[in-house]
């Protein structure tokens, strides 16, 4: 399999089907075969059953000449992958005595015994290469067969993963040219994917061949920008002269690129200005300050909040008086306000910022709609306030007014809103 060719992922399991598991394997595969120039042509999910396994396989290499699986390597009756992929390429599976000692090792390692069952991980179809599983049980298979690459792996996340990177990666870069499939990201917040749209106008044909597409989020909207079967120089060269002409568009609404998460961006610009930071939530219930906390670092910056959901909490905890609630309502501009300066006098923080508003999916009114939410930041000393109002589940909701309180922090430095 050359550079640029393609290869078909087939995912086994039938809790993937009914929903039990989250398939999060065919995203790291995506990635990380794109990243060695190995294009997904296609990817099926399939229950654990011998004739769905044997069809996914066998059309897969029809089509393409290479085919991944993950899933159905273990030792108990629905782990059928490996014989019925061995029968269909007509290589009879053997024991393999070294295969056994690693599946020995791993066990005396814990201090466990292994069962009977546990021998059929040590099955390895006649002239395939077993790829050392060191993170769990079941090894990996590479079959090179004049069929086609068959490449199987265990569906366990935190095994495929390791076998992807220490095994399936190297082996596959061996057999590589030399180009790529690279993408950047542009990570955006504040401005609908249509808008967006519109502001970047014709400049997403000025990077062609490279494609641009939109990712939506709770957290925003996503541009990834891909170059395909280039090689590595001229692919990042290619990535950055195109990032530069989509953000001449909207570079007001772009605030990192890749995986960065606003929440770190927002800490790094209260470090660097001698800042620390407070919240006060009602609304979100803690979300905003588990968003802060799970960035490393994140305590040298961060002071601490409030969970001021009930109204005599909001007066007793953050310092909100009885009678701005009573007139205003506890979800208002003048209640955002005080929790945010409440939130700031109390942690004795020079930046506090405060989310109240109606997650739904009831307790929504014509003056003020399910979504609505207001945030006050307190930068200072100086108290603003801002509204939006967002679609989605409860939920939804909650996760976008998280990322609107962390955005309204990072504009203010900008001097946008």
């Amino acid at each position: 399999m050359a550079a640029g060719e393609r290869i078909e992922l087939v995912t086994i399991g039938t809790e993937l089907l009914l929903g039990f598991t989250v398939a999060t394997n065919a995203a790291f595969i995506g990635q990380r075969l794109a990243e060695a120039g190995v294009a997904i042509s296609r990817h099926l999910t399939i229950a654990d059953l011998p004739a769905e396994i044997r069809a996914a396989v066998d059309e897969g290499l029809t089509r393409t000449g290479a085919v991944i699986t993950t899933g159905g390597l273990g030792p108990t009756r629905d782990d059928m992958s490996k014989q019925i992929v061995a029968d269909l390429l007509g290589l009879p599976l053997e024991f393999r005595d070294d295969v056994w000692e690693m599946v020995l090792a791993r066990y005396r390692r814990f201090g466990r015994t292994p069962v009977e069952s546990n021998r059929s991980q040590a099955m390895v179809p006649h002239g395939g290469t077993w790829l050392p599983n060191h993170w769990g049980t079941a090894p990996g298979l590479w079959l090179d067969t004049p069929r086609g690459l068959v490449i199987m792996l265990p569906g366990v996340p935190l095994e495929m993963r390791m076998l992807m990177e220490h095994e399936v990666i190297p082996r596959l870069a061996a057999r590589q040219t030399g180009t790529v499939v690279r993408s950047t990201t542009l990570r955006t917040c504040g401005i609908p994917e249509s808008t967006l749209a519109e502001r970047i106008g014709d400049a997403e044909d000025a990077i062609a061949p490279l494609s641009l597409a939109y990712l939506p989020s709770t957290n925003g909207v996503d541009l990834r920008i891909t170059a395909w079967h280039v090689g590595a120089t001229e692919a990042d060269e290619k990535l950055a002269a195109a990032a530069a002409t989509i953000r001449a568009h909207c570079d007001d609404w772009i605030y990192g690129t890749d995986h960065v998460d606003l929440a770190a961006i927002v800490l790094d610009q209260l470090r660097t200005n001698g800042d620390t930071l407070a919240v006060a939530e009602s609304c979100t219930g803690g979300l905003l300050g588990g968003r802060v906390t799970a960035v490393p670092g994140a305590s040298d910056v961060f002071l601490g909040g409030a969970i001021s959901y009930a109204d005599d909490i909001k007066t007793t905890i953050v310092g909100v008086d009885r009678e701005l609630i009573a007139q205003h309502g506890a979800v208002s501009s003048e209640v955002a306000a005080a929790m945010a300066r409440g939130a700031a006098e109390r942690f004795n923080a020079t930046v506090a910022v405060s989310i109240t508003g109606i997650a739904g999916p009831s307790g929504g009114s014509e003056e003020k709609p399910v979504g609505l939410v207001w945030f006050g930041l307190s930068r200072h000393g100086t108290v603003t306030t801002h509204r939006s109002v967002f679609g989605g589940t409860r939920d939804e909701v909650r996760a976008r007014a998280v990322q609107g309180a962390l955005l309204g922090i990072w504009r203010s430095w900008r001097g946008t809103t």
